[in-house]
């Protein structure tokens, strides 16, 4: 029996602490907050989406950052090894759209009870309010943590699963990229993903003239110069810096990294089941029906009316124009900022305001089948800590849940696992 102490009690905190006692290792979970899960219960606005039940090959496409190193801890350990673990331990569970899996409570704090209960059948000591100040590291090897309190408390593995800085008020303040740093590992650039984007319209007013402004069914395109970085279709809203909402989120992303490099184009198309000559001809149909109405009054049928100045606007047809006299030129350029709606983005919303964080602890420093330093022995890492980030739906909490599996059951017997990177088969529904 090994001593395992493990660094965080989030979701792959949890997992990887739970793990490891599965394997008959004395497991100590270390957590600072006064409760487990702090993140965990307030994701998915308070629901948990807790991972996604798509297939082997579109679990990977949505990873956006390091897919590769994710595929033998998710070959060993996927969406539906979690689904059964969570059902076999009492936790109900449905399948919504987009294949994305929630408690069927509706409640995340249901996932973090079932946790906790598994780890006290399991014998998991849990330590809260516990501030863990760093590694104990000697001569290449991690020989357990310092707390403040009481020093040096020495272990045969430590498992770091700190999370990122992305929501700081539930714990997340960067100590396991820290301690990282100062063992000699290489912590890549960090930057809030998930996150709303700051934007003004195209002709450089701001958005909060549309500020709550919610668009379902629209698609979207951000583009750097004449290259697309990142499109999708659903909901977005305005608000007062800029532009959120499950398709912009999931965009930012893939735009992070640029957006540091200087703005980009967003582009809106308010209409996609439309073809520019369909949307024409809708227009037409518009204007026959209402030939002496002013345009600003018409544009309401085809538009939210709070949008309506704001696209006219951009599309240079004066609002107070009657239908009839507005020209074909016009209405093609109507069309066109329909279809087209351009907005720049600007920049980022902070930590605070971000799912996760993009960035971490470089994986080709870490071994990918155990999660184990390739740098410092006995010592492991999981979850949001490592530069492996994916977009929304369940994808990053099973990221957790795999690197925190992978990590706990290597934990006690490091040297048994091996480093394969190769996916050890799947299993779909």
């Amino acid at each position: 029996m090994s001593k395992i102490l493990v660094i965080g009690g989030g979701a792959a905190g949890m997992m990887a602490a739970a793990a490891a006692a599965e394997e008959g290792h004395s497991v100590v979970l270390y957590e600072k907050n006064e409760k487990l899960g702090k993140k965990l219960y307030i994701t998915g606005k308070g629901r948990c989406n807790v991972t996604n039940a798509c297939d082997f090959e579109s679990f990977f496409e949505n990873v956006v950052s390091n897919p590769k190193f994710l595929y033998s801890s998710y070959g060993r350990w996927n969406s539906w090894d979690l689904m059964d673990w969570l059902e076999a331990r009492g936790l109900k569970l449905k399948t919504e759209r987009g294949n994305r899996v929630f408690p069927a409570s509706d409640k995340s704090s249901d996932v973090i009870r079932t946790f906790q209960k598994a780890l006290e059948r399991l014998g998991v000591v849990i330590s809260l309010n516990t501030e863990v100040e760093g590694l104990w590291v000697e001569e290449d090897r991690c020989r357990g943590i310092l707390i403040k309190e009481t020093g040096k408390i020495p272990a045969d593995a430590v498992i770091v699963a700190t999370g990122g800085l992305s929501y700081p008020t539930t714990g997340s303040t960067g100590d396991g990229y820290r301690w990282a740093g100062k063992a000699g590992h290489t912590v890549t650039g960090l930057r809030p993903a998930l996150v709303p984007m700051e934007a003004v319209f195209g002709d450089g007013t701001p958005v909060s003239e549309l500020q709550g402004l919610a668009l379902k069914n629209v698609a979207v395109r951000i583009q750097k110069g004449q290259k697309d970085l990142a499109g999708d279709f659903g909901e977005m809203m305005f608000t007062h810096f800029g532009v959120s909402g499950p398709v912009l989120l999931s965009a930012s992303s893939v735009a992070a990294r640029e957006l540091e490099k200087g703005p980009l184009e967003l582009f809106i198309d308010w209409k996609p089941a439309l073809r520019d000559d369909q949307l024409d001809a809708r227009i037409l149909r518009e204007f026959e029906a209402a030939k002496n109405k002013l345009l600003k009054n018409v544009a309401g049928n085809l538009l939210p009316v709070r949008a309506v100045p704001v696209v006219l606007r951009l599309s240079g047809v004066p609002p107070e124009r009657p239908v009839h006299e507005v020209t074909k030129e016009e209405r093609l350029r109507l069309v066109h900022t329909l279809k087209e709606f351009p907005m720049r983005l600007t920049g980022l919303r902070g930590y605070s305001e971000a799912v996760i964080t993009q960035g971490g602890i470089s994986v080709k420093e870490v071994h990918p089948a155990t999660m184990e330093s390739k740098k410092v022995k006995h010592l492991f890492f999981a979850g949001e800590v490592l530069d492996v980030d994916a977009y929304t739906g369940g994808f990053n909490l099973q990221i957790a849940w795999s690197t925190g599996h992978a990590a706990g059951k290597a934990a006690g017997k490091p040297e048994e696992l091996g480093n394969s990177s190769k996916p050890e088969g799947r299993r779909e529904e």
